[in-house]
Formats: C-alpha cells, structure tokens, sequence
C-alpha cells in the first residue's frame, strides 16, 4: 500500500503561522486541505457531482457549509439527543462568509453541482475558525478538479488602541473600535464583512489597505499548494447559440428593451414587461427551431445579455439609471414612528419600493436570549430578527422559517445598532426588534437599520444616536466605472458591487461588501464609493431627525417597568429568604418580578409602576441595614418572660428588654405587647455579633427622642 504524500505549506500571517496541509485527510473528496492557526484546526473539502446540468442555471450550482463539532472545544452537545443536529446561529454566519468570497470566482456557465464542507476540528478558545475556514475552502478549490479561479484569501482585522491586529484572540477583540472581515484576489477586494464604534472612513479603508497586504501572502501560499500537488481542472462547456436564435432575439429584443428602460419604468413595469417580452420570444423561436431542444435556454441567456449590456452602457455613458436618477440620488424617503397602537416602540420606513415595519419589544433581563457557542455560554440582550416573505415580492413562497439570507441580513442590522445602545446600568432591559420586510425592491437590510432606530427612539430607549444605512453599487467595463448610491434591485442584479454601510453622523457603525467581479474591487474605488455613501446616510439621518429628533422621554405604558437594585453578595441569601419566603411575599403583594443575580444585581420588573415602585420600597427594605440610634416601625415575633423580639427589617430581630417596654415597671411583658402588634422602637445597640438592643421607653419620654 502506498504511503499518503503529505504537503504542508506555511505563513505567517500577522503575527501567527498559518498553514494548509492535504494529502493526508479526505482524499476521496475533489479537494481537501486542514488549515490551522494555533490550535484551531479547520478541514475543508470540496467535491462536484459526476455529470454537469443539461443546461446552465441562472445561479451558481454551489452550496458551502461551515459547521463546528462541539468536540472542538471539548464540549458534549446540550439537548435531548446529545449530538450537533439543526446549525446555529454562527454557523450561518460562517457559511455565508465562505459562500461570498467563493461564489464570484466560478467561471461563467458552470454547470455542476459543488458542495464545499468546512469541519471545525479543535478549537483553542483564542484563535476564531470562521475565516480560518474562509482560506481551507478556497486552498481546497484550488488543489482541486473543480473549475475556480482562485487564489481568493481571508483575514480578520481589528483595531484596539490605536493599532491594527491582524487576526486577533477572542480576547483582543472583546475592546475593539473597529472589526472586519475581508477577503480578496491578488487583484483587488471581493468581500468585507464589519463593524465598529462610530469609525471614520479612513479607518476602514486603512483596516482594508492593511488586510491587503495579508490577503496577497496567503494567496501566494495557495498558488504554491497548487503547483505542488493541484489536480487538472474539469473543463466548462460553453453552451451554444444558434446564430439564427440571436439575430431574431436581438432584432426584438434590443429596441423593446432600450425603448423599456429608456422610458424608467416601475419595478412591476419593467418586470412584467421583460417578461413579456421573454415569453414571446420563447414560442416565436421554439416553432421556429422546433429540432433546437434548448431554443427556451437560448432565448433566456440571450435575453439577460441584452439586458446586461444595455442597462451597464446606459449607465456608464448617459450616467442615466433605470429609475431615472443620478448616480448620487436617494430614493423617496417616507417614514411614520409610533404607526402601532400596542407595541413598545414601532416605525414604518419607506425607501422608493422597499418598506419595512419595525417593532421594538423591552424585555426584562430573564428574556435575554442563551447563546452555546464553542467559545463558551454567553446571554445575548438584544436580539435583531429580518423576515423577508413572499408577497414583499409579489411572489408565491412557503414560510418555512428564516434562511441563510434573513439570518445575514437581521446579523448586519444588529451589528449598526449594537454600539449605539444604552448600558445595562442606564437601560435593564432586554430588547427585540423585529424587521418585517414588507415590500422590497433592493436594500431592505438598510430600511431596517433606518426603521429599526426610528423604532428604538419611538420605544424611548436612550440611544447615542440615529443610524442609517444605504446600499452603494459599481458599474464599471474596465476603463471607466460609475458609483450608485441607493441601489435597487435591478442594479444589484445587473450590477458589479453591493456595498452596505451603516452609521450615524458621527461614523460607520456596520458594513457589508459583495462583489461579483473576478479580480475584485479596487481600493480606490472603494475609497470613492464609502465617500459618496457619507453623503447619502447623511441625508437620510436629515429627514429621521427631522421627524423624531430624539427618544422619547419615557417607555410606553405597556412596556413593563424595570427598576435596578444592587446588594453585597454576602447578603443575598438573606434576601432571599428560607425556600424563596422572601421574593415570594413580594412577588404574591405587588405582582412584580423579581430576579436576582450572582453578583448581587436585584432586577424588578413590573407594567404596573405603581407597584412596582411598591416592590422597589418593599426589596430596599430587605437590603437595609440596622443603624444604631435609628428608628424603626417593627412587629412583634416573640415574647419572653424577660421581654419580646421584635422585627424592625425583614429577617432583623432585636431584644426589647422588659425594662424598656413603657416609662412605668411592667410587670408582664403581655400586658403592653401583643403578638404581631406593630410598634415603634429605637436601636439603642448592636455588639459585634450583630445582636440588637432595642428600646421603646426612649421614645416615650418625648425629651429622650
């Protein structure tokens, strides 16, 4: 039996050492490559089906899959079944990052379906897997058979104090003031991913220009896996046009099509009119080519590169877009805060043909939401959910729950907001907004951000500041290139760029770049686009301000009320009571929740402020302390021959003495006191035992007060 070759390839990258390793694991796969950083190790594999599709499709045949074995981390999975069942959230997360850096880098016409798998194998709790499973998959690709036209390479920068870390420890980017992922050609950017703390532009594009230089090392690292053991790539038919299919198509086509868009048609117009037009052309050539099986293909193929071709040229030489616009011009803005009569904060954006209703739900602390990742147990206080239905759309689809796009889509928009939010100390609550897009046509991600923060304010939930988001696009032929600012969908279509950055007046708070260009994205077009879309989230911020300046002074009555005490540790217990005795006489008088946490945090929460200031008086009665020469109103729990013990705070009792009962000599102690009677006496001593003396003769002789 032959021994394995195994390869193993190195760089540093930053200040780590990054290496791929094949030969050895999965290698019936197409493809197969174990990168490692530290002691997190990433397997990635890749295979394509036996036979190519009939016909290309109008998508990439591609699926990529990030998913981490809890054994990574030394972990047995929670649950009922004890094993990794449907993906989280990350896990999402992570598929998408490699699907978007990969997807663009498939050549035109592939035909065959593709799975990428990346499996996280151990995981060191410092160094994160997500893009060391960017740079397995694309290090797979590449040694592979399958058609790609790599090298495509990732990296993860911060910037802490000042300065840029290259793929950072799970620890140095706890403080961070700006996070990104970006993965690129030896060409140019073809993906970011980020966010930061009210960042300026040139921040970002120094964290992209410092990233590139990173980029070009670990593709130069996978040219070479290549040339060591790289297997020949599968070819890719290109499919044929009958000559006498595209003289008729373009003979229709290219005048209906350039009197269509020439005209700026509604999106249903143009839609449905492109359609027509298609469908036409279908049975015209299908009768006409009755032996040409694939006339259908033909004409559709045919029917987008008319399309492509005059829509890009429109733009690049009018600088005429498809809706009529400048290149820099915003779409119609139109927004209503407060538009639901029963939730704690709602707003209605509109943006041209994207609409979204945003609703923000306050929470207590017990709603926060429990995250199980390899990295540990965290508890997650605001949570962004995106719901993108069918009929957003004008089509019929079944609701089968969130995918990959609403779970990405809902990430981006929490990650702009997230900074902006309160403290626990200044604001308790747990927050949910829900993003429920309801008519789309491009960009919807960038009205939630708009109307989730119009949201926020209406819910009077005290932000630093309103953010914006807007969609930035490319066109561009080689030679020369035009920036769109608030991109619909037809432009993001037909486009070369789909940049999404998000902010307030102060910065950029979340961004998101997906290019559709090979060779990737230049930086200095980068530079001219993050500009121009300042301008553009400027004037959106102008007319949120303009209809809500600020949040609202208080929260909505049906929002529940939340007040925050703290006690020393060591006294918890004694708050609590013998079973719980204590918060549950709170709970059962007032109706309040109560919860209490280990560090000492009292949470109470009720939608009726009255009582729930009731509960707040009734929890600070219990954390009191005794001070000596205070008075207190106490209740009588026991009586003794040489006296009575009497409550004066909820689990502190003191002896008042027979002798200190009344002004004359009592004789028995029952005589003046009764068993749950309420008096009022002083703390006249306390020893260091915590033994109380009390005295209710002092209170009698009014000179002796």
């Amino acid at each position: 039996m032959t021994e394995p070759k195994l390869i193993r390839l190195e760089e540093k990258v930053g200040n780590k050492a990054i290496s791929f390793e094949t030969g050895l694991l999965a290698k019936q796969a197409g493809g197969s490559v174990m990168a490692r950083c530290g002691e997190t190790v990433v397997l990635a594999s890749c295979v394509q089906a036996k036979k190519p599709r009939d016909n290309p499709p109008s998508f990439v045949p591609l699926s990529v899959d990030y998913k981490e074995r809890t054994y990574a981390a030394g972990k047995i999975p929670g649950g009922f079944f004890k094993r990794e069942g449907r993906p989280r959230e990350k896990e999402i997360l992570g598929s998408r990052l490699s699907d978007r850096t990969l997807r663009p880098l498939f050549p035109e016409y592939f035909n065959t379906e593709t799975q990428v798998v990346s499996l996280v194998m151990s995981s060191d709790g410092e160094n994160d897997s997500d893009v060391l499973a960017i740079n397995a998959a694309a290090a797979a690709l590449m040694v592979s058979d399958i058609p790609f036209n790599g090298p495509v390479a990732a990296v993860r920068i911060n910037k802490a104090g000042g300065q840029f870390v290259v793929n950072p420890t799970y620890e140095q980017r706890q403080d961070s003031d700006l996070e990104l992922i970006i993965s690129g050609t030896p060409q140019g950017i073809l993906m970011v991913e980020g966010g930061g703390r009210e960042i300026p532009n040139d921040d970002l594009i120094a964290a992209m220009e410092t990233a590139k230089r990173e980029i070009d090392k670990l593709c130069a690292l996978q040219i070479k896996l290549r040339e060591a053991c790289g297997k020949p790539k599968t070819a890719v038919k290109v499919p044929e046009i009958k000559p006498e299919i595209r003289a008729a198509v373009e003979a229709i086509a290219k005048p209906a099509v350039e009197k269509l868009l020439s005209s700026f048609p509604p999106k249903e117009v143009l839609e449905r009119t492109i359609t027509e037009i298609q469908d036409g052309l279908i049975a015209e050539m299908t009768v006409k080519f009755p032996e040409t099986a694939a006339a259908s293909f033909q004409v559709m193929a045919l029917m987008e590169e008319i399309i492509y071709g005059i829509a890009r040229s429109q733009i690049l030489e009018k600088r005429a877009r498809a809706d009529g616009r400048k290149t820099d011009e915003i779409r119609a803005i139109a927004m209503q805060a407060g538009f639901l009569p029963r939730t704690h904060g709602s707003a209605l954006f509109t943006r041209g043909q994207t609409q979204t209703m945003a609703t923000v739900t306050l929470g207590t602390p017990e709603d926060k939401q429990i995250l199980d990742d390899l990295e540990g147990r965290s508890l997650d206080k605001f949570m962004l959910h995106y719901n993108f239905p069918g009929y957003s759309t004008g089509e019929v689809r079944p609701d089968r729950g969130p995918g990959r796009r609403e779970i990405g889509h809902g990430s981006l928009a929490k990650r702009a907001l997230l900074h902006l939010l309160p403290s626990d100390d200044l604001f308790p609550y747990t927050i949910r907004i829900v993003s429920d897009i309801l008519e789309s046509n491009g960009s919807s991600s960038m009205a939630t951000v708009c109307g989730g923060s119009i949201a926020l304010f209406d819910a009077g939930v005290p932000m630093k500041a309103a953010c914006a988001g807007i969609a930035m696009g490319l066109i561009t032929d080689g030679d020369c290139y035009a920036v769109l600012s608030d991109i619909s969908g037809f432009e993001d279509h037909f486009g070369d760029m789909d940049f999404k950055l998000a902010g307030t007046a102060q910065g950029i708070t979340a961004f998101q770049m997906d290019v559709k260009l090979a060779s990737g994205i230049p930086i200095n077009i980068l530079k001219e686009a993050i500009a121009q879309a300042a301008g553009g989230r400027n004037h959106i911020l102008g007319l949120m301000t303009a209809h809500l300046s600020a949040p609202r002074a208080d929260i909505s009555k049906y929002a529940p009320g939340i007040a925050k005490l703290m006690i020393a540790k060591d006294k918890i217990g004694q708050f609590i009571g013998p079973g719980g005795k204590n918060i549950r006489g709170i709970i059962e008088r007032t109706g309040a929740d109560i919860q209490v946490e280990d560090d000492g945090s009292i949470f109470i929460a009720c939608t009726d402020r009255v009582k729930l200031e009731a509960a707040k008086t009734m929890v600070e009665y219990y954390t009191m302390e005794v001070e000596v020469g205070k008075v207190y109103t106490g209740r009588v729990v026991s009586i003794k021959d040489f006296g009575a013990f009497v409550e004066i705070l909820p689990g502190k009792e003191g002896l008042l003495h027979i002798s200190e009962i009344a002004l004359q000599r009592v004789q028995r102690v029952e005589d003046v006191l009764k068993m749950g009677e309420e008096i009022e006496v002083k703390v006249v001593d306390m020893d260091n035992a915590g033994k109380i003396r009390l005295s209710r003769r002092v209170l009698l002789a009014p000179e002796k007060r």
